[in-house]
């Protein structure tokens, strides 16, 4: 080894611990936040004002505008198709590889619009009141906004990292998975493989402006479909016949509408309940702390059904009937009728089991109860005991003043693909009024908005939990 001059190794440890303290000094003071504000709405309103509904689907402005505004600051950037105009985007920022990166996800595809309905132009990204409106503004271009700003921050302030900070802008989540999550994970795995993935479907659930509690989702319900066929034999509609399958379906249809699967909690619902037992109070907290009881549960479940079915839906499986086809003129009885359910079925839970169950239910031998095609996802579950939820249990408490429920989605999302190879992903988002879905305001509805000041609060929460996962020790 060549002998170095004691003055110039000084000098060199001077100049390295000189930049770890400038690298670290820049870490911990943070983005200029108020100035950040205004480069945060120009990209969302960018994002929103392209026309990227699904159908038909052509996410390809918004991934050119996001290709070019990362490789502007010198983010390496990648583009996957497996369909014309259906790119994914991926951007990578490295770190030391002495921990497994994480994934920043989000969909740039939104649903398909009736701009009848809208009282603002659904691409306009208009503000009034203090709120953005515009398809997308919730599902999902505040999450492509915000990992498009941590990237851009994380080299800007070049934060250290030991993790690698990997962003997926994917195509197909609404539509088409096909072209999306799927293609990625099937043929570029490698791209997008981490130990850790934020992605959307939690949130902050304000009442009366302030912040009750977050959510995280942990775990999804699988879809399936189940078709019921009725057969019989036809006839002139004047004469009632004891055999029409019209009727028997209806019958069916019935029970399957007050069809009660097998109460089962999971690590996620059963933390669900338990916390949000100790923020209520009176007959709510108590009924939060009675669905934990085996004895007492199948009482909360009808209530919950009939006054709260979206907490009904997370103890079991669940079976809503949603088309229903028969018949071809008004005089004729058909000779067949069919029903179709939408069947969402616990991670854990034995399809063939739940079918046997609806089939029981059905108790019709001229019922038939099959599996119907549909898109079906893979299961799977991210733990509750990782840096990651921790992390984003501290980053709720410091930004929103509130504490963290996991929760289990009951529709789903394209996590699932993820977590069925491994990685543990987290359902995060901004605030949003318990309100505003039931008023039209919501994810999917003619009238989709955010809270300006909530999507800010929404990248500095994302930053702190980067940050604090990836960010150089």
């Amino acid at each position: 080894m060549k002998h170095v001059p004691t003055r110039l190794a000084a000098a060199c440890v001077a100049v390295v611990l000189g930049l770890s303290v400038a690298a670290s000094g820049r870490q911990r003071h943070g983005p200029d936040w108020a100035a950040a504000e205004g480069e945060i709405l120009r990209h969302f309103q960018t994002l929103v004002r392209f026309d990227t509904a699904d159908p038909p689907g052509n996410e390809t402005p918004a991934a050119a505008y996001l290709r070019q505004t990362l490789e502007h600051e010198g983010i390496p950037v990648q583009i996957f198709t497996l369909e014309p105009n259906r790119p994914n985007v991926v951007a990578r920022l490295k770190g030391n590889g002495s921990k497994r990166p994480l994934l920043l996800m989000g969909h740039t595809d939104v649903v398909n619009v009736d701009p009848a309905k809208w009282t603002h132009p659904p691409f306009s990204a208009a503000r009034e009141g203090g709120y953005i409106y515009g398809r997308g503004t919730l599902d999902d271009k505040d999450s492509v906004t915000t990992g498009l700003m941590i990237m851009l921050l994380l080299k800007r302030l070049d934060v250290p990292l030991d993790r690698d900070v990997i962003f997926l802008a994917e195509a197909g989540e609404e539509g088409n998975t096909r072209v999306g999550i799927q293609f990625m994970v099937d043929r570029h795995l490698r791209e997008i493989e981490a130990e850790y993935c934020l992605a959307e479907t939690g949130g902050m659930v304000r009442e009366r402006g302030e912040v009750r509690y977050g959510t995280v989702q942990t775990l999804e319900k699988i879809p399936r479909a189940i078709d019921l066929t009725a057969r019989g034999v036809s006839g002139h509609g004047s004469v009632p016949l004891v055999g029409n399958p019209v009727v028997h379906l209806a019958a069916a249809v019935a029970r399957v509408g007050d069809w009660h699967s097998t109460i089962r909690l999971n690590e996620t619902t059963r933390t669900y309940f338990a916390r949000l037992a100790e923020i209520s109070s009176g007959a709510e907290a108590q009924r939060y702390r009675d669905v934990l009881d085996p004895e007492k549960a199948a009482g909360v479940d009808r209530y919950f059904h009939a006054n709260d079915p979206a907490k009904a839906a997370l103890l079991h499986a669940t079976a809503s009937p949603t088309i229903i086809d028969g018949g071809y003129r008004l005089n004729v009885i058909p000779s067949e009728a069919v029903a179709r359910l939408d069947l969402r079925i616990l991670p854990d839970d034995d399809p063939a089991a739940v079918l046997d169950g609806v089939r029981k239910t059905v108790n019709d031998p001229s019922v038939e109860v099959a599996f119907a095609p549909r898109d079906v996802r893979p299961g799977g579950t991210s733990r509750l005991e990782t840096e990651a939820f921790t992390a984003l249990e501290d980053a709720v408490r410091r930004h929103y003043g509130a504490p963290t429920l996991p929760i289990m989605s009951t529709g789903a999302t394209d996590m699932a693909y993820l977590r069925a190879k491994g990685v543990q992903c987290y359902g995060i988002g901004p605030a949003v009024d318990a309100e505003d879905a039931p008023k039209g305001f919501g994810s999917h509805s003619d009238q989709e908005r955010i809270l300006e000041s909530e999507l800010y609060r929404f990248v500095r929460f994302t930053w702190d939990v980067v940050v604090q996962l990836a960010a150089r020790r």
